[in-house]
C-alpha cells in the first residue's frame, strides 16, 4: 500500500433498530458512532453484519473516551497483537458472541499515518486470519491530522456526535395497549410515557422526546394541540400516526421515527406495499425481513413472515402471498440497522 493511497475518515451517527419480532422475541435498540470510509458506512462492508461499534451512546462516558483512546493508540488494546474491536455484539461486549476486529498502527516514514489492517472475525483471545480473515476488507491508510481531528472531536465533546433521542410520549384513548406498547419499548432500551394531554408539560421536558406516536382514536385538534406545545418548546421530535392497535408494528413505527440518520448511510432506504406486492430498496447486499400484519373483522392480529432473503443493492420488486395481506394489513422490513412500515394499499 503505498503512502498516498490513504482512505479518508469520518464517524456518524448510526442506530441499531430494536424491536418485538414476529416469533416474540426482543432486539435491543442501540445508538452509536459508525466509521465512515471514503464516504461509506465501513459497516456496510461486512454484508449481514448485526453490530455496533464500541462508541456507542449508552455507554459511561469514561469508557467511551477510553475507547476512543485505543483507536488513537492512546491506550492499550484489548486483544493480544494490538488488536481492537471495530463491531461488536448489539448486546452485550463479550467478544463470544463474536467481533470484527483490526490491527490498528502507525506507519510511514515517519509514523505519520494511522492504518487498520487484518481485519477478521473473532470468538475468542487468539486469531485465525486465514479461517476468520476478512479478505477483502482494507487495509486502510488514514491520514494522521484527519484521524486525530474526527476523534478528539469525540473525546473534545465527551461523547457521541449526538446524543441519543430514545423517548417516547404516547397519546392515545387505549391505555391497555398504550401500556403494553411502553412496556415493549422498555423492555428494547427506548423509554416511554403515556399521558392524555401533553399541555402544562414544562418545555425542558418536551424537548426529552425524540417521537411523539397518536393512536388512531385521537382527534385531529388534539393532535394539533400537541404539535403546538412542541413547536412552542422548540422540541425536535418527529410524528407517529399508529397504524393499529398492534404492538410490534407500532414499535416497528416508532423505531423507523427514532432514526435519523441519513438515507446515504442506510441500508434499507424504501418501503412501498400495494395491490399484493411489496417495493424495496437496499443501498448495500443485505439480508431483509419482511413481516405481514393484518387485523380480520373481529380486530384479531395475524402475522407472517412473508419474505427473508440477501438482496443485492437497487430497487426489488417481491410477490406477496395474498391470504397474509388480505384485509386490512401492514408490512414491516427490517435489515441489519433499519426498519420501514408501509400499508398494503389497494
Amino acid at each position: 500500500m503505498a503512502a498516498d493511497d490513504c482512505a479518508t475518515f469520518g464517524l456518524a451517527p448510526a442506530m441499531r433498530a430494536g424491536g418485538v419480532l414476529a416469533d416474540g422475541d426482543y432486539q435491543v435498540h442501540r445508538d452509536f458512532v459508525d466509521f465512515i470510509v471514503d464516504g461509506r458506512p465501513l459497516l456496510f462492508q461486512l454484508s449481514d453484519l448485526d453490530a455496533v461499534s464500541p462508541l456507542a451512546a449508552d455507554i459511561p462516558p469514561a469508557i467511551f473516551a477510553h475507547h476512543v483512546k485505543r483507536l488513537l493508540l492512546e491506550a492499550e488494546a484489548p486483544l493480544p497483537g494490538g488488536r481492537c474491536v471495530i463491531y461488536g455484539c448489539p448486546e452485550c461486549e463479550g467478544i463470544e458472541c463474536g467481533a470484527v476486529t483490526a490491527v490498528i498502527e502507525r506507519d510511514g516514514s515517519d509514523g505519520s499515518d494511522y492504518v487498520w489492517r487484518d481485519f477478521a472475525w473473532q470468538t475468542d483471545e487468539r486469531v485465525d486470519l486465514e479461517l476468520n480473515g476478512y479478505h477483502g476488507i482494507g487495509p486502510f491508510r488514514f491520514r494522521a491530522a484527519e484521524y486525530r481531528a474526527v476523534l478528539g472531536r469525540l473525546l473534545s465533546s465527551g461523547g457521541p456526535l449526538v446524543p441519543p433521542r430514545r423517548k417516547v410520549l404516547l397519546i392515545g384513548a387505549r391505555v391497555a395497549v398504550l401500556a403494553r406498547l411502553a412496556a415493549a419499548l422498555r423492555t428494547i432500551g427506548v423509554g416511554a410515557d403515556i399521558t392524555e394531554d401533553a399541555s402544562g408539560v414544562p418545555p425542558e421536558e418536551l424537548r426529552t422526546y425524540g417521537v411523539v406516536a397518536f393512536g388512531r382514536a385521537v382527534e385531529e385538534s388534539q393532535r394539533a394541540a400537541v404539535r403546538r406545545d412542541f413547536d412552542r418548546s422548540g422540541a425536535d421530535v418527529a410524528y407517529v400516526d399508529g397504524y393499529a392497535p398492534i404492538v410490534p408494528l407500532l414499535v416497528a413505527q416508532i423505531e423507523s421515527a427514532l432514526d435519523r440518520v441519513p438515507p446515504a448511510q442506510r441500508r434499507l432506504t424504501r418501503l412501498v406495499a400495494a395491490d399484493g406486492e411489496v417495493g424495496v430498496e437496499v443501498t448495500s447486499t443485505c439480508r431483509v425481513h419482511i413481516t405481514a400484519y393484518r387485523l380480520d373483522r373481529l380486530y384479531r392480529t395475524h402475522t407472517h413472515d412473508v419474505f427473508d432473503a440477501v438482496l443485492a443493492p437497487g430497487r426489488h420488486r417481491i410477490p406477496l402471498d395474498t391470504k397474509a395481506t388480505k384485509g386490512q394489513s401492514f408490512l414491516v422490513a427490517r435489515t441489519t440497522g433499519s426498519v420501514l412500515v408501509a400499508r398494503m394499499e389497494r
